[in-house]
């Protein structure tokens, strides 16, 4: 959980001065302190953390070749997953992401589109928005790494949902009804 306090004690904290007396002053007027505060150096820290935290994921990122996804999504088993092929798959990943695990896109209302397929933060993983559903139960700084595990698991429960890959605009405008053979054609499996 995050920590709060009022504001007064966030200059004993974060200067790291806080001896038995301020302590117990500190504890007495905790009662009264609105619980929705944070103390500047737990903010600053989740604010740095998660910051760096993308840039090292960022800087792992990986542009996968068109044959290479394939066989990587097709190692998952999305070939035929819910009654999509292969190149379905690799289709999406081409207009969401260009193939690029890294790849994040903020929209206007501060959620988040993350990774290779673009899953965004306001229902399917955690970010700094803190009413956000999480329903993959993952930070979308994991959907930015380039082993895809867990993007794939949570593209799975996506496509879970009703509207299945048709979830994806991209695929709808680009991919849906459309001959996609190219899109593995000469990969060797």
């Amino acid at each position: 959980g995050l920590v709060s306090c009022p504001p007064s004690q966030s200059s004993a904290l974060s200067l790291g001065v806080l001896d038995s007396t301020s302590a117990t002053h500190m504890e007495a007027r905790r009662s009264w302190a609105p619980r929705s505060w944070l103390c500047p150096p737990v903010m600053t820290l989740l604010v740095l953390s998660s910051l760096l935290s993308c840039l090292v994921t960022c800087g792992e990122a990986k542009v996968y070749s068109r044959c290479e996804l394939a066989r990587v999504l097709r190692d998952f088993g999305l070939d035929g997953y819910r009654g999509y092929s292969l190149a379905d798959w690799v289709c999406l990943a081409y207009f969401t992401s260009g193939f690029n695990t890294g790849a994040v896109d903020h929209e206007a209302d501060g959620s988040t589109n993350n990774g290779i397929f673009q899953i965004n933060s306001r229902k399917w993983c955690k970010n700094l928005i803190p009413d956000s559903s999480n329903r993959c139960r993952v930070y979308c700084s994991d959907l930015l790494n380039p082993n895809l595990k867990d993007t794939v698991i949570c593209a799975m429960k996506i496509v879970q949902e009703p509207q299945g890959l048709g979830y994806w605009e991209t695929w709808r405008h680009h991919c849906q009804g459309k001959e996609l053979s190219d899109w593995v054609d000469g990969c060797d499996f």
